[in-house]
């Protein structure tokens, strides 16, 4: 079966994960613009992440044939989670774990607050809010796109897990804490009324103005290295080519582009430049603390 079980197996996992997110976010779209509602924008993003997921572990093994006829819908028809890699149990896993935490958090704080002020002039222009919509599919299969490369390479042909892929779960776990611990420090400061109308400059939020952000890169990055720590090794090139592995770096390098140029961080500074920009006390925690990466001012 060489050349036919080799490319067409990962192309047919990828062509189905990328019609699901974007029918999934189009789906969306067109309920959020007709309602003009931002309410379930990101709740929405993590659903789709853990689907994606979910397709490109078990398209090849079970969905595939299934929809083929070729096997029952029962439990029993399903892989046990044995019959995988650990590569792609760590990959599958990690994208989950950080997709129900993050989904579960901001759905929670939408509900609480009532609103996203990143889209109070944008829910409104159906066109523009399409892009915002367009870009969430996007950002789904590029950001996780070596996770779905790795559970799109058959178990057999997965090479042994090497050190790489412990640094890269190791980086993971360290941007996921950092990025659990900077919205926990920030639900809680918002939770005491004496903080209302003030900016938080306390905890990690006095090392960066955008920690949570940082960490999202941080596990990304991680993730992107353990997944490409097994795709370079792949021994056949026919599955994928390690021009073609080595090429995965542009989904931590997306996500970092996304979020510090376009969509997280630069909106995020003008509505805080516009709410606090005439307090000299927001002019110097500006002046001295980390726009993203954590780091300690010296002391004046």
């Amino acid at each position: 079966m060489g050349q036919e079980i080799s490319r067409s197996v990962v192309l047919q996992t990828i062509a189905p994960i990328v019609a699901t997110d974007f029918a999934i976010q189009m789906a969306c779209f067109i309920v959020a613009a007709f309602l003009q509602t931002e309410k379930f924008y990101d709740f929405s993003g993590s659903v789709t992440f853990i689907t994606c997921t979910l397709i490109s572990l078990y398209w090849r093994r079970f969905l595939h044939p299934y929809l083929l006829g070729a096997v029952p819908l029962s439990p029993s028809a399903i892989p046990p989670l044995s019959s995988f890699h650990p590569r792609q149990l760590l990959a599958s896993g990690t994208t989950i774990i950080w997709a129900v935490r993050l989904g579960t958090f901001l759905l929670n704080r939408i509900i609480n607050s009532g609103k996203d002020s990143r889209f109070d002039n944008i829910k409104t222009k159906p066109a523009v809010f399409f892009i915002y919509w367009f870009i969430q599919a996007v950002w789904i299969g590029l950001t996780a796109l070596p996770v779905y490369l790795v559970n799109a390479v058959p178990a057999e042909a997965q090479p042994p897990l090497e050190m790489l892929d412990f640094v890269g779960c190791v980086i993971w776990g360290i941007g996921f804490l950092i990025e659990l611990t900077a919205d926990l420090q920030k639900s809680a400061w918002k939770s005491r009324k004496e903080n209302k109308g003030k900016f938080i400059k306390e905890g990690l939020w006095s090392i960066s103005r955008h920690p949570n952000y940082f960490g999202e890169c941080l596990l990304w990055a991680g993730s992107w290295l353990s997944a490409a720590s097994g795709l370079v090794r792949v021994s056949d090139p026919r599955i994928i080519s390690p021009t073609a592995a080595r090429l995965t770096i542009a989904s931590p390098l997306f996500v970092i582009y996304l979020i510090t140029q376009v969509s997280g961080i630069p909106p995020l500074e003008r509505s805080s430049d516009k709410k606090f920009g005439n307090l000299a006390e927001y002019q110097e925690y500006k002046r001295r603390t980390s726009v993203f990466v954590p780091w300690w001012a010296p002391k004046v």
